[in-house]
């Protein structure tokens, strides 16, 4: 299989945002992890992480007018403050996150949610200075749900009664929460892309938007592929920084990583695009006339598929079968073909028997990750043909007796 990654770096040095107002606004309460970097072997930094339960709190999240707000229930805060619980409580409203409503109904729908929280350092910012920052990265299993959140804490007048969180240092609120303020947006409506070789990539395939600042948009690619552009217009009206690749081939298959700066902040989104290409099915003869004393020999050729997932299997239906009957003897498969572009070819072959049923239909079954279902072919059998040599030995005895009848 052939691998490739293309980096793409929109950077935005600006981009204007409007709001959309939903008919309602929710909480959604995130169980997460926390991941710090911690000391490596003999007090080394790199190579070792650690991972601290966390919650995550987004207010006010946009609900469309067909929910029920009234079964939507608000977070409500420990009654007591603790101080080594790590929740983080965020406003979504203003920038907001697309898609937002699968979160709300990843409960029920049995929907894992991966949501992990880091430490965030943007460009040109001291470590010690009062802005805090942290990236938040979300998806949702099964669902084409991928988000990147950048969340900066909000500023806590604190007095004798201020509790700290004891592992980060920071202030908490009265509830006990980390107040933070979502700053920055990147997301993408699909994760992974399957496309057919030869054709287009839409342009929807790969996004990225949403920033909270009134800027405009340039973008760059990074990469030698011909054929590929980003919408320069969609980026500056729209904030969206998706790829367009034409003409796909193998070689395109890999994983395409879109990075999305906007001043000393930037984040990223990961989409893999898979080739597939279905086969073209054939057998090797179009009429298959049983032979007297020996077997008959066919072949069912699956080609230029890919990627290298074939499977041939042989069924027979006889004039007094009703279901067809997976054929005794699958015969033998020939090794796997690549062509120049990158696709495959298998042969499957059989012998059948002179003891066949004429009329009996033989059937070749291809089945393939890039066909929804399988693909069928089939050659009906025929009776032998008469055999030529008795035939013309019959016609000159024939032949002989007509005229020793005349001449006699």
């Amino acid at each position: 299989m052939v691998g490739m990654m293309m980096v793409i770096k929109a950077i935005l040095t600006g981009y204007f945002m409007t709001c959309v107002y939903a008919d309602g606004v929710a909480d959604v309460v995130l169980t997460c992890t926390l991941v710090e970097e911690g000391a490596g072997l003999g007090g080394m930094g790199g190579g070792h992480f650690t991972r601290t339960p966390a919650t995550l709190i987004l207010r006010d999240v946009a609900v469309g007018p067909d929910e029920s707000l009234e079964e939507l229930t608000p977070f409500v805060p420990p009654s007591i403050p603790d101080p080594d619980l790590l929740l983080f409580e965020a406003k979504v409203s203003s920038p907001e996150i697309p898609n937002a409503n699968v979160l709300l109904h990843a409960d029920c729908n049995e929907q894992e949610v991966m949501c992990e929280l880091s430490s965030y350092s943007p460009r040109g910012f001291e470590e010690n200075s009062d802005r805090v920052f942290f990236m938040v990265s979300l998806s949702v299993d099964e669902v084409d749900f991928s988000t990147a959140l950048i969340l900066e804490t909000l500023k806590v007048e604190k007095d004798e009664s201020t509790l700290m969180q004891s592992k980060l240092g920071l202030p908490l609120s009265q509830s006990g929460t980390l107040l933070t303020d979502l700053i920055f947006v990147v997301f993408t409506h699909i994760k992974s892309v399957s496309a057919p070789l030869r054709s287009d990539v839409p342009s929807e395939k790969a996004r990225t938007e949403e920033t909270s600042n009134n800027y405009y948009s340039v973008c760059l690619v990074d990469g030698e592929r011909a054929g590929s552009s980003i919408n320069a217009a969609q980026v500056v009206g729209e904030g969206n920084a998706s790829l367009t690749l034409t003409t796909l081939k193998v070689g395109d298959e890999g994983t395409y990583i879109c990075t999305v700066s906007l001043g000393p902040f930037h984040s990223q989104q990961v989409i893999q695009l898979r080739m597939i290409q279905p086969p073209d099915v054939s057998l090797s003869v179009e009429k298959l006339v049983l032979k007297s004393s020996s077997s008959q020999k066919l072949s069912c050729h699956s080609s230029k598929y890919y990627p290298l997932d074939s499977q041939i299997e042989w069924f027979s239906l006889s004039p007094t079968d009703t279901e067809p009957q997976l054929f005794k003897d699958q015969g033998s498969l020939s090794s796997h073909r690549q062509h120049g572009d990158g696709t495959f070819t298998l042969s499957s072959h059989i012998a059948v028997p002179p003891t066949t049923v004429p009329g009996t239909k033989i059937i070749c079954k291809v089945s393939h990750t890039a066909l929804e279902e399988p693909l069928f072919v089939s050659v009906v059998v025929e009776p032998p043909e008469p055999n030529s040599y008795w035939w013309i030995l019959g016609f000159l005895i024939i032949t002989v007796l007509f005229f020793y009848q005349v001449m006699g």
